[in-house]
């Protein structure tokens, strides 16, 4: 049964490697990765119904400025793949081409809504909309391989308060992949069973984000928002998510990253700054 005219409310939460390693590149051209994926509770908010007429969607929020709401939008090329007829409201929270997945994670929300409005199950081939959908889809802790469409569950990890940090650079993926010094990285290792968030830093730290080095060259400010976050009392881990510009620094609990928040946006009030709790 289908529910003409009802709207489905959505949740569209960033999407954070906690690492990300690239263990290779196909022929055809798409590099393979291996990645620890968690997700915030903070994201981008949208009402997805069933109208007449070809899809559609509007944009609004306070980082709507420069989202295109035309077919480039992963949102409408969702719903033409589902086969749905649907007008989007997108309330954009979230930067764009910031490295956690939220024209991604926006995609996935309108197909978890035309699913809920149709009965109809998400169709395959989402992987052609962008690598990260398929992971957004569940939007659970997540371990990722190939180009994104091999998807495994993790042991449960420990909720992580963190900080989220944009300084307000758009930074192309295509570009930070040409600039990776070599495709052929080690993979991830398994991941244990960890009982706290310091238990996990400390295993992170053992790991990588191989888009680090070459996203910091397209744009240098990144290390300065990595050395911001370290510089944060209690700090247990900074590094980039994706392929940037967004970082993230782990702490050992909210008091801390909430402070850690406060004193970034007294010192760098033109940057997103945000404490979140990731999962």
């Amino acid at each position: 049964m289908t529910l003409q005219g009802t709207a489905v409310a959505a949740f569209a939460p960033a999407k954070i490697n906690l690492a990300l390693h690239v263990t290779g590149r196909r022929p055809d051209g798409y590099h393979l990765l291996d990645s620890l994926v968690v997700f915030a509770d903070i994201g981008d908010r949208l009402k997805v119904a069933l109208s007449p007429g070809a899809p559609s969607m509007t944009v609004t929020g306070p980082m709507a400025e420069g989202v295109p709401a035309d077919g480039r939008n992963l949102c409408l090329r969702a719903a033409y793949l589902f086969g749905a007829d649907a007008a989007i409201a997108l309330e954009k929270h979230l930067p764009a081409e910031a490295g956690i997945g939220g024209g991604s994670s926006d995609a996935a929300a309108v197909l978890r809504a035309l699913t809920a409005l149709t009965g109809r199950p998400v169709p395959p081939g989402t992987e052609a909309l962008g690598a990260d959908v398929p992971v957004c889809l569940d939007a659970h802790a997540t371990r990722m391989r190939g180009i994104g469409e091999v998807l495994a569950k993790v042991p449960a990890l420990p909720p992580l308060n963190a900080v989220l940090v944009n300084p307000g650079v758009a930074v192309p993926t295509p570009e930070v992949f040409r600039r990776l010094a070599t495709p052929d990285n080690a993979p991830m290792p398994e991941l244990p069973a960890l009982a706290d968030p310091a238990a996990l830093a400390l295993w992170l730290g053992g790991t990588r984000n191989d888009l680090e080095a070459p996203a910091r060259e397209v744009a240098p400010v990144i290390g300065e928002v990595l050395s911001a976050l370290e510089a944060q009392p209690g700090c247990l881990l900074a590094r980039m998510s994706g392929s940037g510009a967004t970082c993230f620094g782990l702490y050992p609990d909210t008091d801390s990253a909430g402070k850690a928040a406060a004193a970034l946006r007294e010192a760098q009030p033109g940057w997103w700054i945000h404490p979140t709790i990731l999962r």
